[in-house]
C-alpha cells in the first residue's frame, strides 16, 4: 500500500470533514459528558481496530478523546487510514 499524495489526500478528506490534516496524520476530537462515556467510545474504537487490524493513536483527557491516524509503516497517509476514519465515523 502507497502513500497518499497531499491531493488525494485533501480531496479523500472531504468525505470525512470531521477529520483535519495535522502534519501526517488525520486527527480527529470527540467529547463526551464524561470519563465514563469516554472509555464507552475508546472501547468501542478498540474493537473497530482489532477488526480492521488498524490501530490508531489513542489520546483521553477525562471526557476528551484524539484519534489519530497514520500508516506507521509507511510514513505517512494511506488507504488504509481513510477506510479506517471512516469506519469510526460509525460510532455513536
Amino acid at each position: 500500500m502507497s502513500i497518499l499524495t497531499p491531493e488525494i489526500v485533501q480531496e479523500r478528506l472531504r468525505s470525512l470533514p470531521e477529520w483535519k490534516l495535522e502534519g501526517k496524520e488525520i486527527v480527529r476530537h470527540y467529547q463526551f459528558p464524561d470519563f465514563s462515556a469516554a472509555m464507552v467510545f475508546v472501547n468501542q474504537v478498540a474493537e473497530k481496530a482489532e477488526t480492521a487490524g488498524h490501530h490508531p493513536d489513542i489520546d483521553i483527557r477525562y471526557n476528551k478523546v484524539r484519534l489519530a491516524l497514520v500508516s506507521h509503516d509507511k510514513g505517512g497517509l494511506t488507504e488504509r487510514d481513510m477506510k479506517m476514519a471512516q469506519a469510526l465515523n460509525s460510532l455513536p
